[in-house]
């Protein structure tokens, strides 16, 4: 392959590897209370029952 052609592949993979780290860098963890973490597993085990109840 000629020069130029290795000099794309290297800024693509450069981009695509340099977003992926922005991507995570800027993610924040999401802090919940205890009553928000009940309430999530309520809903969850109740959405887990529905679609058991649906198969």
């Amino acid at each position: 392959m000629p020069w130029y052609a290795w000099l794309i592949l290297v800024v693509a993979i450069g981009s695509i590897v340099g977003g992926l780290m922005m991507l995570r860098d800027s993610a924040s963890k999401v802090e919940l209370t205890d009553e928000e973490r009940r309430r999530v597993q309520q809903r969850n085990a109740e959405m887990d029952a529905k679609e058991a109840r649906d198969r």
